[in-house]
């Protein structure tokens, strides 16, 4: 911290009285309807770099990947870091009713590290209870907005080994490394969050510079007025990038958010000179520069929403298992139907599904997750091979059927809800008797009786026993 506090003590390039340029401060039209926006397929750059186009090939075979935001800011089971934004007050600062000092809850925010002490962090526990969840990978938010580091930073005091933390001298202190080796010794792959964005360091929000006390998701000055500033950002940065990228064993993506700093923004922090240097030491690393577009932007990655067709282009939904992304004390949970019937609409429609679970203070992961997260690996013990390495197939829906293809294999997945009164004894299917020689239920009976319609689909015959018992999450079948 000292020595980031003296780095804004140097001369101005220009009067700071000057009014500022506007450029760097008009809206950016980020979140509409309460979700994030994110990159057309037009703006998807196919990599020249083989290794890169294996590397997605691999990301589109995972289908379920672990998102969680965790930090300082789950003492108060608020949204993570947005509050501190002035100009993203009106949707952030609705759960805060014990203040109306915004400059002192910004203080206050930021003072939460001195009580953040999760002692009952488990990362074992964590990554065994997401393997046996089916998860492939884990995103973790190494740093949010609010400039937290949740590894061992040698940048700043603001981390969870810093002095001032009393989580700092735990066995487990160095969350990052902690949570990604258990993970890996898991099977998953590790896929690091990083925000580009850092409200806490003076070389981002500066004090005493234009914006006054008013702050905004952006630097609190015009990059092009303060060039060395901002440099010193740039750099700052890159160290952090590459203490993630060089200390903390193999990365398989940096996933990279606070999407308005971008050069078209005014905000450039050469994001391409350090995935490059990054990439000389970790070739296979795939990036996630999300809402930007262009060649670093190798996933899109739509937030708590579902695009309405299919995509061509390597891409995951980031939706929370609750209502929140960080942990909030009163969030409820989607059902495991719910949460299936969510995976298979995204798979069926060429994506990913990063199901986000915000960890409690104390470092525990809430008992509703926990068990959402068994009945989903239970499911997919069963079904998965209807999910992992499947890519669209056409058609991909009609009604509450999805289809998957996996070679020549397709797979159909009828989605039944639970208030549903019976399952029928045949289901009708989109697909043209001729090319079909055999349906199995998967996980149930095998060569099923199916029967052309008039209108040049197939009904096929469902067992009894479907109809008897618990209502199915899904029917699935395979055909050949």
């Amino acid at each position: 911290m000292s020595e980031e506090k003296s780095a804004i003590q140097e001369p101005p390039c220009e009067p700071q009285n000057e009014a500022p340029s506007e450029a760097p401060f008009a809206a950016e039209p980020a979140v509409e309807q309460g979700v994030h926006n994110y990159s057309s397929e037009r703006n998807w750059v196919k990599p020249e770099d083989s290794v890169i186009l294996e590397r997605l090939e691999w990301f589109q075979d995972q289908k379920l990947g672990l998102m969680m935001h965790w930090g300082p800011y789950s003492q108060l089971g608020l949204v993570e870091s947005w509050a501190l934004s002035d100009e993203d007050g009106d949707w952030s600062r609705n759960d805060i009713d014990w203040t109306e000092d915004m400059e002192r809850f910004k203080q206050e925010y930021f003072d939460l590290n001195r009580t953040f002490h999760p002692i009952r962090f488990q990362p074992e526990q964590w990554a065994k209870s997401a393997a046996e969840g089916g998860f492939k990978y884990l995103t973790f938010t190494t740093k949010h907005h609010d400039g937290f580091c949740m590894w061992d930073t040698h940048t700043t005091d603001y981390r969870i080994t810093g002095p001032d933390c009393p989580f700092h001298t735990h066995r487990y202190a160095d969350i990052c490394r902690e949570l990604f080796d258990a993970f890996r010794a898991e099977g998953l792959a590790i896929s690091a969050y990083f925000s580009k964005a850092d409200w806490h360091t003076p070389y981002y929000w500066a004090p005493g510079m234009e914006r006054g006390s008013r702050m905004w998701r952006g630097p609190s000055y015009d990059p092009k007025r303060y060039p060395w500033l901002w440099e010193r950002f740039v750099q700052f940065t890159h160290e952090q990038i590459m203490e993630l990228m060089t200390r903390y064993g193999r990365i398989d993506m940096l996933w990279l958010d606070a999407g308005w700093v971008n050069a078209r923004r005014g905000q450039d922090i050469r994001l391409g000179e350090v995935v490059e240097k990054a990439r000389q030491i970790q070739p296979w690393l795939l990036t996630a520069d999300r809402t930007v577009g262009g060649p670093y932007e190798n996933l899109i990655t739509p937030e708590q929403t579902v695009p309405e067709r299919p995509l061509t282009v390597p891409w995951e939904s980031c939706i929370t298992m609750g209502h929140s992304f960080s942990f909030s004390y009163s969030d409820s949970y989607k059902s495991v139907r719910e949460l299936v019937h969510l995976l298979v609409e995204i798979v069926a429609k060429g994506g990913n599904l990063a199901l986000n679970v915000g960890p409690q203070p104390d470092g525990r992961l809430p008992r509703p997750a926990l068990e959402r997260m068994k009945g989903l690996g239970e499911w997919l013990k069963v079904y998965g091979e209807a999910i992992y390495g499947t890519r669209i197939c056409e058609p991909y829906a009609s009604g509450n059927i999805f289809f998957t293809r996996k070679g020549e294999t397709r797979y159909a997945l009828a989605l039944i809800r639970e208030d549903a009164e019976a399952v029928a004894e045949e289901l009708i299917l989109p697909l043209p008797a001729s090319g079909i020689g055999r349906i199995d239920l998967v996980g149930g009976a095998e060569g099923l009786d199916f029967r052309p319609t008039p209108e040049g689909g197939v009904a096929v015959r469902l067992p009894d026993a479907l109809r008897q018992g618990e209502t199915p999450i899904a029917i699935v079948l395979r055909i050949r």
